[in-house]
């Protein structure tokens, strides 16, 4: 179901926040084009079971969520040597082959209402670009959101042979009354035999509505890795994708979640095995304490030539309070017989044997079922070989559990 056009958005605005950033004729065109889509498209699909919808997406008001011409942020961005790091406006000059060539490539910007609606709207991202034999270990881009609303693309491009990893952070800035709205879209195009690791922590704020999806393309011998790491916002709905095209490509996908109060999270993980001897790992673990509610779906789809295929699938949620609830739903999608593929979902509380057994040995009950959390976050936690990246989500974990 497509949601109602904000009064606010026509032509003119698109065209106001294109003039006013300077931009080549080709993206003018890809946001009027996304633009005039969003009266056709729907939202993203969520889980229906008879009678419930699993995330509500339709009752947000966009009208009121939407601000297009007042969007502010602060991103800060660390580049490698050898690894380009610029915000759009500053790589149309020397990169605008490359990024007319892959912008919406990998993530079709009109694939739903979300993407059409922020693929016309952004006014901030960022454009990295690995040229070949670079191996780069230390690209940060930290955003800090200060709007009302605020829309992102990021755009990764690498060429043969090349290494990067990426970190992202994203947190509320400036107040202000209300609720807001924040979009992130990123998408990542691989060259031959290179290797992407995107990891990206949101923390946003607890009056943010949160929509992201990312999305790779891995070639030959291509590696793709993410890490998903939310902890804040009321409402996230977060799609993580790869799709492996080349011959031996790789990915894997790792998740982590804590939601409290009132949060909800729809937090989804697709790989298709479209080539040979291509390999997945999808690996999520979340808690929900109070009312929190959690959605999770993961696919797994082998293609009729995806030979040689290995695809596996684990989704753990620990739940600390009676009146938080988790979903999950697992799938297989298999046209290839020589494929070994598994998937699990697990949703449980805090074992009680165990939590006897701490507070019979005098540790404080509350202590002991913090432990256990901490505990029960370190097989998604070694999973994850960005030093920083672990460090920053223990932390966060540990605020939460104060």
């Amino acid at each position: 179901m497509s949601a109602q056009l904000p009064a606010s958005l026509s032509e003119e605005t698109v065209r106001e926040i294109s003039d006013g950033r300077d931009e080549p004729e080709w993206l003018l065109e890809t946001r009027l084009n996304a633009l005039e889509a969003l009266e056709e498209v729907d939202l993203p699909d969520v889980i229906q079971t008879p009678g419930r919808r699993w995330t509500d997406l339709e009752s947000l008001d966009y009208e009121e969520l939407v601000d297009p011409l007042n969007q502010s942020d602060e991103t800060e961005r660390v580049t490698d040597e050898g690894v380009h790091v610029l915000p759009f406006t500053d790589a149309f000059e020397e990169f605008g082959d490359v990024l007319e060539e892959n912008f919406g490539a990998t993530l079709d910007p009109e694939s739903n209402y979300l993407t059409a609606l922020s693929t016309a709207l952004f006014t901030t991202g960022t454009f990295i670009y690995v040229p070949e034999g670079v191996d780069a270990e230390d690209v940060k881009v930290r955003a800090e959101m200060n709007s009302k609303s605020l829309f992102s693309h990021t755009l990764v491009v690498t060429e043969q042979s090349s290494s990067v990893t990426i970190l992202e952070r994203i947190e509320s800035g400036a107040e202000t009354e209300g609720d807001r709205y924040f979009s992130n879209l990123v998408e990542v195009a691989t060259g031959e035999n290179s290797y992407v690791q995107y990891g990206s922590l949101q923390n946003l704020d607890d009056d943010t509505y949160h929509y992201t999806l990312k999305r790779g393309d891995a070639g030959v011998y291509g590696t793709i890795n993410w890490i998903e790491g939310n902890m804040g916002s009321r409402l996230t709905r977060s799609d993580v994708e790869t799709e492996l095209n080349g011959d031996s490509s790789e990915t894997q996908i790792v998740g982590a979640f804590f939601g409290h109060e009132d949060q909800h999270l729809d937090l989804n993980a697709r790989v298709w095995h479209q080539a040979e001897n291509t390999t997945a790992d999808l690996v999520t673990r979340g808690v929900l304490d109070d009312e929190a509610r959690s959605v999770y779906e993961g696919v797994q789809d082998v293609g009729r030539d995806a030979w040689n295929t290995s695809s596996y699938q684990r989704e753990n949620t620990l739940m600390l309070s009676d009146e938080s609830e988790a979903d999950a739903s697992p799938k297989l999608i298999i046209h290839n017989h020589d494929t070994e593929a598994s998937h699990s979902a697990t949703v449980g509380q805090v074992d009680q044997e165990d939590l006897f057994y701490m507070t019979s040995r005098s540790v404080p009950e509350r202590q002991a079922r913090n432990m256990l959390v901490e505990g029960f976050f370190v097989p998604v936690l070694d999973e994850i070989a960005v030093d920083e990246f672990r460090e920053d989500l223990e932390e966060l974990i540990s605020a939460r559990l104060r």
